[in-house]
């Protein structure tokens, strides 16, 4: 199958233009395109942050076209992006329709929305109807995300927006349109305290799960590592992709493997970057003899 990884992590040490060359030299097939500079929240003053960035200026468009130019040159393409989150800011949830559009420009398929954690299917498809014609227009799929919560009382993850195959399911079908998807967070799946598995929720979505967002944790914490590391059952996961017939992209979203990793330089970060596309290369090896 063919390999992605997001770029948001590395780019935070070498930029993006930088990252997109260590990934395809890494190997990987495609980019997954974030965006989170696009919206920055700032979660103690619950606003907007103001970033200079091109994402967040007149410039987006450019800057989309120029990653997928860069892309191309080290021979991978953008599969999918992700929009910045969350979409109860106002501010960000206006942004979606920007997103969509550096999704198309950058040549990417799929724009990853996140619902919002705490309201009802039926409220959320609200946002989804209102972003799905713009969407449509230029040939991306919204993807939406299974969430979680935090717990205090019990010291786990807690129920959200999608976090069961219930709620996921009660999304798909109140938008129930073929440009609306499903995009599966295998640690979030995985997290105790939601009564539930990535294994579960793969065979429960079927051919709703067009996405991933590939992880590795503890089954605790939302740890965002790198496949294979922690204790994620990966070959149940492969077994269910196998069994329900998958045929995306394997996307990473171990967004903090390069920072927990200490990576400071170029060659230091090109080698976590071959270490992650290693773990795509075997949970398709996986997949393959499932």
């Amino acid at each position: 199958m063919l390999i992605s990884t997001e770029i948001a992590s590395i780019a935070n040490v070498v930029g993006e233009e930088k990252a997109l060359e260590l990934v395809g030299k890494a190997g990987f097939d495609a980019w997954d395109f974030s965006m989170f500079k696009m919206g920055v929240y700032d979660w103690e003053n619950k606003c907007i942050k103001n970033v200079d960035h091109p994402l967040s200026s007149n410039e987006y468009l450019a800057f989309a076209r120029k990653l997928k130019r860069i892309g191309e040159d080290y021979g991978i393409r953008c599969n999918q992006s992700h929009a910045p989150f969350p979409v109860y800011c106002k501010e960000i949830r206006d942004r979606c329709k920007r997103a969509i559009e550096c999704t198309a420009e950058a040549g990417g398929s799929i724009c990853v929305i996140h619902p919002d954690n705490y309201r009802s299917p039926e409220e959320n498809a609200q946002m989804y109807f209102e972003l799905l014609p713009f969407a449509k227009e230029y040939g991306v799929k919204i993807a939406t995300e299974n969430m979680w919560n935090w717990s205090d009382e019990k010291n786990c993850a807690d129920h959200a927006a999608c976090s069961s195959a219930e709620s996921f399911l009660a999304h798909l079908n109140a938008v129930n349109d073929e440009y609306f998807v499903a995009c599966l967070d295998i640690g979030h799946a995985e997290m105790m305290g939601k009564d539930t598995s990535a294994s579960q929720m793969i065979e429960a979505l079927g051919n709703h799960l067009q996405a991933l967002h590939i992880h590795d944790n503890d089954k605790k914490y939302d740890s965002h590592n790198i496949p294979f590391s922690m204790q994620i059952d990966f070959g149940a996961v492969a077994a269910s992709l196998k069994k329900t017939g998958y045929n995306g992209y394997l996307t990473l979203e171990a967004d903090r493997y390069v920072a927990n990793c200490g990576a400071k330089t170029a060659d230091e970060v090109y080698k976590c970057v071959c270490e992650l596309a290693e773990s795509a290369r075997r949970l398709d090896e996986l997949i393959r003899k499932a």
